[in-house]
């Protein structure tokens, strides 16, 4: 349990400051609040002649004998200055004050731990949501969106409601039950011993529980990740859905996964629910035990405890009871949380596969050549590109052809550093691109793919994107390249206009042109186009491509397509199969060779 609490608490070094006020307002709240107790008995005692008045002072001693008898002296003087009742009357009086300090030092305690509290939990999410931006592609291939979703939102605010809403107990209930069992020690030291020895056998069997409960949540988590992933799947696949009529199958799909989350979590609640009754069966069973022993003690003749502390012994007592409760409610808080760090965990010390080198080279313009050497690359085990060579010079427009598959995309992934070469180098200007400075060499890049990525928010928040104090009239002019302008301003509060979840609210050929204005207002001297064409309409096609055309201007530009038709006016044409290059050459040349180029394109003539 410690264990997983250390690596939440190690988010709270920031907040030192506000940790250190509580632990400080803690101890004098419990100070006040021994204080309080403390003074009720021997009080009364004397006020209502149960015990003999001290007419002389007592020595003063660091002792709970001399500290009691300096305190009946003290309160004797006062009946005898004041009287009886006027004595009561001041009495009372401290008593509600003391009450009320120790209150008001309660809540200045749990007044700075709120800022311990949620910030940690803020900077665990902005850990976390950072993570997800640095890992590479690759992680996101081997996991479920939805679990990732589940970790970043569920996780965390499980790591919220059960490690932090204990956080305060963890903070005050330690220095509570401490400072309580010194003033029990100082009472009666036998008694204490006793308490002590019965304490950690309640302890291990509420500890064993808190153990299956983490096993129970684990699972738990794990199943919300997979609802998440279904739920995230459907909205996605909806018109799939639909289509090939599979609603029942959906539904049936969701049920059994819900059906088997709500046992677990049956399962997690009811173990969760027997901490607080078995916490205070336990704390009530100690309490007749101390009862039962110090009544022995009271009736034994040569005892040196007296009833009334004896009664001050057990109103104190009755005051670690709860404490000792909530320290056990939150060591089962903890458990439960403890699946949910360890799953946040292995989000954030998930390997950095694409990392920069320390001293990286800066570099802000291309003026040469992009070369792979060699170069080979795999997902797992089976090798998708082997042995590339490819030289694309300033200024040229390299063209990537192939059935799907024969890993024209990958090779482009490569370049921004999407993925690492297995083998081999990729150089930019005979520069080893390990060596750059990885913002610096996508900074480079412009990349317009067949899945265009939009986000919800205005036009203009989405050609712009990543991008500080652009003008209004860069942004127009960008769209304008893009044969985007046209249209932008035909929407009802043009570039201001929200285009919705991933630019629902427009065409395909309109959000394929509001990604290459993105590109244009970038303007990088290499361009990336990964099949910008393959999913328009004729019509859509010829205005995207007219656009690509104003985008290539003067850059250097890789392309891929399975449409032939857009790429014969490459400088250069690349045929893939399988992961190698096969030909190359001009439109032209490769159509007289009669190899995989010109079978492509006699299909796609045919059809």
């Amino acid at each position: 349990m410690l264990k997983n609490l250390f690596k939440v608490l190690r988010y709270a070094i920031p907040y030192w400051g506000f940790a250190s006020l509580n632990v400080i307002f803690n101890i004098i709240g419990v100070f006040f609040s021994l204080v309080s107790f403390a003074a009720i008995i021997p009080v009364l005692n004397i006020l209502f002649k149960l015990e003999a008045t001290v007419t002389s002072a007592p020595p003063l001693e660091m002792t709970f004998e001399s500290l009691k008898l300096n305190f009946y002296y003290l309160i004797s003087q006062m009946i005898e200055r004041y009287g009886e009742l006027t004595t009561l009357a001041y009495v009372c009086g401290v008593i509600v004050v003391v009450f009320f300090l120790k209150n008001l030092f309660r809540y200045l305690a749990m007044y700075f731990i709120a800022e311990v509290r949620n910030g940690v939990v803020r900077d665990i999410r902005n850990a976390m949501y950072k993570q997800v931006l640095i890992l590479p592609l690759s992680f996101y291939s081997e996991k479920r969106k939805g679990d990732i979703m589940s970790r970043m939102t569920t996780d965390v605010q499980e790591v919220e409601w059960s490690i932090m809403s204990s956080l305060e107990m963890m903070f005050r209930d330690p220095i509570t039950i401490i400072s309580y069992l010194v003033a029990l020690f100082m009472m009666n030291y036998e008694l204490t011993l006793m308490v002590l020895v019965l304490l950690p056998v309640s302890g291990l069997l509420i500890g064993q529980i808190g153990r299956s409960l983490k096993r129970t949540s684990a699972k738990g988590q794990s199943k919300m990740g997979e609802l998440l992933s279904i739920i995230e799947e459907t909205l996605g696949g909806l018109r799939i859905i639909k289509a090939f009529n599979a609603i029942e199958w959906a539904d049936q799909n969701f049920k059994e996964t819900n059906f088997k989350y709500n046992r677990l979590m049956v399962k997690l609640y009811r173990k969760r629910d027997l901490a607080s009754p078995l916490s205070e069966f336990m704390g009530i069973a100690v309490s007749v035990f101390v009862i039962w022993y110090g009544g022995r003690l009271i009736l034994s003749p040569d005892s040196s405890m007296d009833a009334a502390i004896f009664i001050s012994y057990i109103a104190i007592f009755s005051q670690i009871i709860n404490p000792i409760k909530a320290l056990s409610t939150a060591s089962y808080n903890v458990q439960k949380g403890a699946a949910s760090v360890e799953r946040i965990e292995q989000i954030l010390k998930a390997e950095e596969v694409i990392t920069q080198k320390e001293n990286a080279r800066r570099i802000q313009e291309f003026s040469d050549k992009i070369e792979y050497r060699n170069v080979s690359f795999k997902y797992q085990q089976d090798e998708v590109l082997k042995d590339i060579n490819l030289t694309v010079a300033k200024g040229k427009a390299i063209a990537l052809v192939g059935a799907s598959g024969s890993g024209k995309s990958t090779l482009v992934d490569l370049l921004p550093r999407f993925y690492d070469v297995t083998k081999g180098s990729i150089f930019i200007d005979n520069i080893p691109i390990h060596d750059l400075v990885i913002d610096d060499l996508r900074g480079l890049m412009g990349i317009v793919s067949q899945e265009t990525i939009l986000f919800n928010g205005t036009v203009l928040d989405n050609i712009a994107f990543g991008m500080n104090n652009v003008s209004l009239e860069a942004v127009i002019e960008a769209a304008k390249v893009a044969n985007a302008h046209e249209f932008i301003m035909q929407m009802p509060e043009n570039y201001q206009t929200n285009i919705g979840d991933r630019g629902i609210k427009m065409s395909g050929g309109q959000r394929q042109r509001l990604s290459i204005a993105r590109a244009v207002l970038k303007n990088p001297p290499i361009l990336i186009l990964d099949e910008a064409t393959s999913a328009l309409d004729t019509e859509s096609e010829r205005l995207v491509q007219e656009a690509i055309v104003n985008l290539m201007k003067d850059r250097t530009s890789i392309v891929i397509a399975h449409r032939l038709s857009t790429v014969q006016f490459a400088d250069e044409i690349i045929v893939m199969q399988q992961g190698r290059i096969v030909e190359r050459g001009t439109h032209s040349k490769l159509l007289e060779v009669k190899g995989a180029y010109k079978r492509l394109h006699d299909m796609q003539t045919f059809e």
